[in-house]
């Protein structure tokens, strides 16, 4: 439980470059890890939206382990990499994400029970936290480039957070454009839009805030205008300082 015995999610819009082995803490991911409060917070990696990529799990071992955290990981291909799943997540004091094919991902979880499991985790207060993807699941849905490289609504996400989220705002073209279209329609649910570098950081149901690593980076509301379009308004952002 976090010690604020709030329920903590961190959705990130993206990282701009993945974190490198020798490199400082990301102030994201540090600012993930001091939600649940623990000193030495136990995290555990899912990069199943990328297939379970070994080299980004070393990535993010590497980068942990550096700064006080215990990384373990769950990987679902082939097989688990453990006997009991369930147990490895509800074990941990941060859950975190990694990007890749949303689709696929909430996919693989539903099919291995996961998305129920994610929910236990995230009402037992354990800190739970991703980037694109790994942002886009805890909503109803978002943008996704999982069927092509088209942007299309996505829309099974967890539910745990109302709405929708739109990551890689403002550093891949297509995503603004895309994301007005799919709120203007219907498409998608009003909901949040993240610059790479800025996440939105909420405790139990509610946005607490907008978080960013940099100067610059926004965080927006987009909401239907009533009139058959959409419209985003920038929401305030504390900008973090690195690890």
């Amino acid at each position: 439980m976090a010690a604020d015995g709030r329920r903590h999610i961190l959705a990130i819009g993206g990282f701009g470059k993945a974190p490198s082995q020798d490199q400082r803490l990301p102030a994201l991911i540090a600012y993930a890890l001091e939600l649940s409060g623990a000193a030495q917070p136990r995290v555990c990696v899912l990069n199943t939206a990328f297939g379970d990529d070994q080299a980004g799990l070393v990535r993010m071992y590497a980068v942990l382990s550096q700064h006080g955290a215990r990384p373990s990981h769950l990987q679902l291909f082939p097989m688990p990499n453990v006997a009991d799943p369930a147990d490895l997540l509800l074990s941990q004091d941060v859950i975190f994400v990694g990007g890749g094919s949303v689709a696929n991902m909430v996919a693989v979880w539903r099919v291995h029970g996961l998305d129920q499991v994610m929910r236990q985790a995230w009402e037992a207060g354990i800190a739970m936290a991703g980037v694109s993807a790994g942002a886009i699941c805890w909503f109803s849905g978002g943008t996704t480039d999982s069927f092509g490289p088209e942007l299309r609504a996505f829309t099974a996400g967890l539910g745990m957070l109302p709405g929708s989220y739109c990551p890689h705002y403002s550093s891949e073209p297509t995503r603004r454009p895309a994301y007005h279209s799919f709120v203007a329609d219907g498409a998608l649910a009003a909901g949040l839009a993240c610059d790479d570098g800025t996440a939105a950081h909420f405790a139990d149901n509610e946005l607490a805030g907008m978080v960013a690593d940099r100067p610059g980076a926004t965080g927006y509301l987009v909401e239907p205008d009533g009139a058959g379009g959409s419209a985003e308004t920038a929401l305030p952002v504390s900008v973090l300082l690195e690890a």
